[in-house]
Formats: C-alpha cells, structure tokens, sequence
C-alpha cells in the first residue's frame, strides 16, 4: 500500500491497554486522531471519519465507514475479520501472523510430549499416591508432519529437528523449501503425507481450502499409533469424524488446543474423549506474543501514516 490518506480516526479496539501501549499508538499514529474502544458500534457517527480499524471488526461496520481504508487484526488469524463486507471491500487487512509463533511451536512440543509418555497416566498416579512405572515412548526417531508450514510450523520444524525427529510437512503451496523440512506435500497428497506421519500437528489458518479437511477419510489415513495436535483453528477438523478416530482407535490420541467452538462447552464429549488432552486455545497466551503482536501493528500504523507498503497483508482470496 503506498497511497497517503487525509488526517482521520483510528479506531483501536480490544481490552484495556496500558498507557505505555497507548502512548506508543499515539505516537505513531503522527496527525491522526487515535480512539480507544471496547468495540464499535455500525451506528457510531464516528465511523464517518475513520480511517483505521485494530480488532475483530464486524461486516456492518465495513459497510458504514466509506473513509475506511486499513483493518488490523490483532489475531495472527484473519478469519473473523473475513466478512463478506470486508472480501467485496477495497480495504487493506492485516494481521499479527507470526507474534505467536514461538509459544504455539512449544506447546506443540509439550502436547507432542505428553501424548507421547501418557504424562496424564503419571498425573492419574500422582493424585492416587501411586509409584507407576511403565515403558513410554520417546520423540526421537519419529516423523513429524506439520499441516500448514507458515510461521510456527517453520519454528515447529526446527525445534522437532532439535529432537532428532523427521519432518515432512504439508501446505497450499508445497513449493518453497522450509528449514528442517525434509519433503513438502501438496494438499492434494494428504493421504500419502498423513500416512508416513507418527504425529500431525496442525498449524494452518482457517480457510474455504482447510475448513473440515481432516475428515473421515483423512483420520483413517492417519496410522493408528499417531497423534494428532491441532493448535491453529479447531474447524480444521470434522468434529465428528474426529470423536470417532478417538473412540474406535483410528489414531491413537490427540492434543486440542483449538476447537471448533469455543469456549469449549461443559457438555462437549471431547472432554472425555479417549487418550485426549485438552488446552484452552492458550498457546501462545504469553507476554511476548503481546508484545511481538503490538510492534506489528505500531509499526504497520506509521508505514500506514507514512503511506508506506504494509506488512502481514492477507490474501483475502487465500484466507490468509
């Protein structure tokens, strides 16, 4: 983007921030006049000044800002800010890709780990003040695949590497080289890719290409010693298909971080599901990922001030 827009309104929307936070956004933000709120109302008559939008911002608000020209998305996900609005719109969409990329590839590497040695199996025991020894398993030696190889599957491949694992991974476009990666599948090699995989980690946005794609057929694919992890966006997966992979043993466990509805209802049998572990989409839920994620976005609203190109654009297209 390198066209400069008139002085107007940036909206920043989100949880209260700091006054450090604010005065860094204000800063950037040059002869533009920066608002701080909860959420944004369609009919707020500031809308029609705004220039700028920070946040989830729904369909409705598109449509009533015509000076609209930037959204950001706090999320490194831009799939709630995908509104059939935003997609006819002429709007610019960036997003925070990237800020949470180290905790989430970490917590894969912690999921991966419990699975692996049934740590639940060692917690049971510990609350029963039971000595339980058992032969468990070990990482080295294992093939990783990683579903989407975009920025915490990258530090995924490499940390997994450090592991003495293998990876394969597999993506839209399988044909740029990834460090530590050793052979990259296309989506239309799913089957073949899950097939050679001891774990499968899903790192990959949520889009019309990835929603509901592992499916019956894909968790039968999947070898009935391997686990899956999803950390990215629980839609990925059929949640039905899945119960059942779990239920009858077509897969051996699975790790949730992400989950098709969230929060997670009290009622949802993947509470209970077999050889399960269960996070609240708190990865990357760390201090840094905050940080890193606030940085993105100072440093895209003085590119935006500036009339400079900006970064984390999305395709809207791709979905990402």
């Amino acid at each position: 983007m390198t066209e400069s827009v008139q002085p107007g309104l940036v909206l920043v929307t989100g949880p209260a921030h700091s006054e450090a936070t604010r005065a860094r956004i204000t800063e950037a933000a040059g002869a533009y006049e920066v608002r701080f709120v909860g959420s944004v109302d369609p009919a707020d008559p500031a809308l029609a000044d705004t220039v700028a939008l920070a946040g989830i911002i729904p369909g409705a608000v598109v449509s009533a800002a015509p000076r609209l020209r930037w959204v950001h998305s706090w999320a490194a996900g831009a799939d709630a800010n995908l509104t059939p609005e935003m997609m006819a719109s002429e709007v610019v969409l960036t997003s925070a890709a990237g800020n949470g990329a180290i905790p989430l590839a970490e917590h894969s590497m912690l999921l991966m780990m419990m699975l692996n040695r049934d740590v639940p199996r060692w917690m049971g025991a510990q609350q029963d003040q039971r000595w339980d020894r058992f032969t468990h398993g070990e990482l080295a030696g294992q093939t990783l695949g990683v579903f989407g190889v975009g920025n915490s599957g990258s530090d995924l491949a490499r940390k997994a590497k450090a592991f003495h694992m293998r990876v394969l991974g597999c993506r839209r476009n399988p044909g740029r080289a990834v460090e530590g990666v050793e052979r990259m599948y296309g989506l239309e090699e799913l089957t073949d890719f899950l097939g050679e995989c001891d774990v499968v980690v899903v790192t990959a946005p949520l889009t019309a290409q990835t929603r509901g794609v592992f499916d019956e057929k894909a968790f039968r694919a999947m070898k009935p010693t391997a686990f899956w992890i999803c950390i990215s966006r629980g839609g990925i997966a059929d949640d039905a298909a899945l119960l059942t992979a779990l239920r009858e043993g077509w897969i051996a466990g699975a790790g949730l971080d992400a989950h098709s509805v969230e929060p997670l209802p009290a009622d949802s049998p993947f509470w209970h599901a077999p050889n399960t572990i269960i996070t609240p989409h708190n990865g990357a839920t760390t201090a840094a990922t905050a940080r890193r994620g606030l940085d993105i976005f100072v440093d895209n609203l003085s590119r935006f001030v500036e009339g400079r190109e900006l970064v984390n654009v999305v395709d809207k297209a791709a979905g990402y």
